[in-house]
């Protein structure tokens, strides 16, 4: 019993001490990286790559556990093939948002942190682009898209920090339907590499 008490002070200060800054503290985080985006119920749909970039500010409430916010431009959407006539079009939904990602950080080890939140994001730039090869001429189409202004996920990662450089992954499940009368909903996975200052 007295080996299983020591064992739980040991690992107990060791989680206690994970956390990178200051209880009390403010960082702010600039960060750029990729998205690999989807958009759920198409078929063959392939994924979008596109940027994300933006800011984190976050407030580590104890040594363990911190509260983060931010707003990220997003590119999002999908790329499919599809036949018409016998010819093959290429068409890219575009999909720019910023997101405000607000999440719950929890420190399981030093520097590494688990991730949960809710994510509202804002549609600024709904487009669809056409291109290939027919038999009447080259295809270079653009067309607006009626998304939906406002967009809900859960955004869900791992963040690993080392020298205030920090490392995040998460994929962003969306819960919102992107178009009227479409089941089709974002899917993000998202790397970004940021840099934490104090406050």
């Amino acid at each position: 019993m007295k080996k299983i008490m020591l064992m739980a002070v040991v690992l107990l200060s060791s989680v206690a001490a994970s956390a990178q800054h200051a209880v009390g503290s403010f960082t702010l985080q600039p960060k750029v990286g990729m998205n690999v985006a989807n958009l759920t119920e198409l078929d063959n749909a392939d994924s979008r790559i596109g940027l994300a970039a933006g800011a984190e500010l976050e407030y580590q409430v104890s040594d363990i556990f911190s509260l983060s916010g931010g707003a990220i431009y997003s590119m999002q959407g999908s790329k499919y093939d599809r036949t018409i006539l016998k010819q093959n079009i290429k068409t890219t939904t575009k999909l720019d948002y910023i997101n405000v990602p607000i999440m719950a950080n929890v420190y399981v080890v030093k520097g590494l942190a688990v991730k949960l939140g809710i994510q509202p994001g804002f549609n600024v730039n709904s487009k669809q682009t056409f291109s290939g090869k027919t038999v009447i001429g080259d295809v270079d189409e653009k067309a607006e898209l009626d998304a939906k202004s406002v967009d809900f996920s859960i955004p869900v990662g791992l963040s690993y920090e080392y020298n205030n450089v920090v490392l995040d992954a998460r994929y962003n499940w969306g819960l919102t339907k992107v178009f009227d009368g479409s089941d089709a909903k974002n899917s993000v996975f998202q790397i970004t590499l940021g840099y934490k200052f104090d406050l």
